[in-house]
């Protein structure tokens, strides 16, 4: 249980005045500081016990005032991942949450994922391309349906994932996560088990958090272990795809890839992924659309009425 102290700073990057159903300050002696990553504090970070973290604003701006936060009690990321906040965790006392946006952004990402597999197999670049050039590009291009989809990292994002590839007929579904489990839909393998799942897969979607356990899990062996023509989806993390292994199979032909992130990001200019044969790229878009604000919002008022009844948070991924 977390309780609120009898006076207490939240600093949220949204105005407190654009979130329905966020407690009374009055009542619950809360105090709503905005603040979305300025150069400026929006008052003394000593005083800030719930800590809402300016979304895809980077790694550092993210952490920068996490060390004079010496009241802080919760730490809300607004997105899946907490990695972007790992590096300023060090700093805090004992005790502070730390929480993920879980329920934000599956279908946003999910969406996404299915775009990314049907533009690649289908060859909608190809089109566009075509049409830029008024080019009649037809031919003979795969199909989702009767395909192997294998999808590394089968939580929220990856079940939702799965649920909106239920209409396209595809062969199987298989899922990995980090440890097996039974659910409703069937088995899922443990990540041991990826090896040998592999070979068997036509698309392999990773949706995995970036930990030290999937930094460049997507590594030259792995990649190897793909079969010929398999197409790599990556809506996780860039880190998790080793960059120079993936471009040695996507300009051997040998596989095709759709990268939501990537690593470096975002991307430079004169990076050989911008024209990697067989490469579609997105500009880690999966939680940025119109589903993102609503959901945040009440992702936060939901959070801080809680942190301010002294009730057990949602999404608590680690305590320090």
């Amino acid at each position: 249980m977390t309780l609120a102290p009898t006076t207490a700073d939240v600093w949220l990057p949204i105005p407190a005045d654009e979130i329905d159903g966020l407690p009374d300050p009055g009542a619950s002696g809360l105090n709503y500081r905005f603040w979305d990553g300025g150069a400026d504090f929006p008052a003394d970070p000593a005083d800030c016990a719930f800590y809402v973290v300016p979304y895809m604003k980077g790694s550092a701006i993210a952490v920068r005032p996490l060390a004079a936060m010496t009241s802080l009690r919760v730490v809300q990321t607004l997105s899946a991942g907490i990695d972007h906040v790992v590096p300023g965790l060090g700093s805090l006392g004992p005790g502070v949450s730390v929480c993920n946006a879980k329920g934000v952004h599956e279908a946003s990402t999910a969406e996404l994922t299915l775009a990314l597999i049907l533009a690649s197999l289908r060859g909608i670049p190809r089109f566009v391309r075509g049409q830029d050039a008024e080019e009649w590009r037809d031919g003979f291009y795969p199909a989702l349906a009767d395909k192997s989809v294998l999808i590394v990292g089968y939580g929220s994002i990856g079940s939702a994932i799965e649920d909106r590839l239920a209409p396209f007929e595809c062969a199987r579904v298989a899922r990995v996560a980090r440890s097996a489990r039974t659910t409703a839909r069937g088995p899922v393998h443990a990540l041991a088990d990826l090896p040998a799942l592999l070979p068997d897969a036509d698309v392999v979607v990773l949706s995995t958090p970036l930990t030290p356990e999937t930094r460049h899990l997507a590594d030259a062996g792995l990649l190897a272990r793909m079969k010929d023509g398999a197409l790599l989806v990556n809506v996780a993390r860039g880190p998790v795809v080793d960059t120079n292994a993936l471009l040695k199979e996507v300009e051997s032909g040998r596989i095709t890839a759709a990268l939501d992130v990537t690593d470096p990001e975002p991307l430079p200019a004169g990076h050989p992924l911008w024209h990697a044969p067989g490469v579609l790229l997105t500009p880690h878009v999966g939680g940025s659309t119109s589903a993102f604000m609503p959901r945040a919002k009440r992702l936060i008022a939901a959070q801080v009425g809680r942190f301010a009844a002294g009730e057990e948070l949602a999404n608590v991924l680690r305590t320090t």
